[in-house]
């Protein structure tokens, strides 16, 4: 499909969302950008080990914890995604979930596409739950060296969405809107959207990255890292939502809500019972 124009509101257009071709083999930004948030994630948290503020965590550990948390982000992501945004085609296919093939399209190959941020995140805490029962380490001491960490590492997966050309924002005239290819194959037009991919990489990943990471010593936060990221993703996701294009499956759930916003609300829920509920002293060196 080619571009129709120029300037930032075409940009889309002249993206790649393939970032390298082997033969048959195509490399797609979206995984690349799976593996850069994982592999700054880590980064991060190495940095902190090694200043002193491991808590007792060690390098080690992080690595072996990783390869956990990742099964889990990817098997808690495709779960929510059929659980929570399309159940009843699901329902009706269970093997779509996790196989890259279409039964009701005769087996046609179709890679595994949807996943669910709440989903993943619930994977990711039974992940490290279950890798600390297992190495004996304080899933407190864990979660408050990682989670400070995710959002940054989180912005990468909306720039991957971005790149993608996927999960665009509203109808709107504000002069940053963009024209998602994607979105002319389904309407047959070229309307102007919010960037919402950007919004959220900005807000649910920078933003609250920033904040966590000036918050997180203070007496107050200290020890309620988990709360916080709950309560401050929840609130940043449920404001960029209202900007968003809501599925198509869905659409609204409740009055002019999304899933999201519903699942957010139950976030940020959690959160303040966390913070409120779970505050052992972490673990100091």
């Amino acid at each position: 499909m080619e571009a129709q124009g120029t300037g930032w509101e075409w940009l889309q257009w002249h993206l790649d969302p393939v970032a390298v071709r082997l033969g048959p083999l195509a490399v797609r930004w979206y995984g690349l950008m799976y593996v850069v948030a994982f592999a700054v994630s880590r980064w991060l948290v190495v940095r902190r080990i090694r200043a002193g503020k491991g808590l007792g965590v060690s390098v080690r550990d992080i690595d072996d914890a990783i390869t956990w948390m990742v099964v889990g982000v990817l098997l808690g992501g495709r779960l929510g995604y059929a659980l929570f945004y399309d159940l009843p085609y699901f329902s009706a296919h269970p093997l779509e979930v996790f196989l890259p093939f279409r039964a009701s399209e005769g087996w046609a190959f179709t890679g595994i596409s949807g996943m669910s941020f709440h989903g993943g995140l619930v994977g990711f805490a039974v992940a490290s739950f279950a890798f600390c029962r297992r190495r004996r380490i304080s899933l407190h001491a864990l979660s408050e060296l990682v989670v400070p960490a995710v959002p940054l590492g989180y912005m990468f997966g909306r720039l991957g969405n971005f790149l993608n050309g996927e999960l665009w924002g509203r109808l709107t005239d504000v002069p940053w809107a963009m024209r998602f290819p994607l979105d002319h194959a389904e309407n047959d037009s070229h309307p102007l959207r919010h960037p919402s991919q950007l919004y959220e990489a900005f807000g649910e990943g920078l933003l609250l990255w920033v904040i966590l990471a000036l918050v997180r010593d203070r007496p107050f936060f200290r020890g309620r890292m988990f709360a916080s990221y709950l309560v401050g993703y929840g609130c940043i996701r449920f404001a960029v939502e209202f900007t968003r294009q809501p599925d198509a499956q869905l659409g609204l759930v409740l009055g002019p809500f999304s899933m999201g916003q519903i699942l957010c609300t139950a976030m940020v829920a959690a959160g303040l019972a966390v913070g409120t509920l779970w505050r052992p002293a972490p673990t100091t060196t």
